[in-house]
């Protein structure tokens, strides 16, 4: 039994990134400009958000969270 993809919405910062590093381990943040990574954020199993909510800042900060967990490992 698999569990449950969690619920996405734009203020999930770190749950987003985790999503997108797991389905697109290949992908690296320095390359992902905004609207590429609003239309992958938006193809994400379990986004629910409204897209029309996003803002730059919410963007941004995903980008910066990705970038601080892909360059840990």
């Amino acid at each position: 039994m698999t569990d449950p993809e969690p619920e996405l919405y734009w203020d999930s910062t770190y749950a987003i990134v985790v999503s997108l590093m797991d389905l697109f381990p290949s992908l690296r943040p320095v390359d992902v400009g905004l609207e590429e990574l609003l239309r992958l954020v938006e193809s994400l199993p379990g986004f629910r958000d409204d897209p029309d909510m996003v803002t730059e800042q919410f963007l941004l900060d995903i980008l910066t969270v990705w970038f601080e967990e892909a360059t840990q490992l």
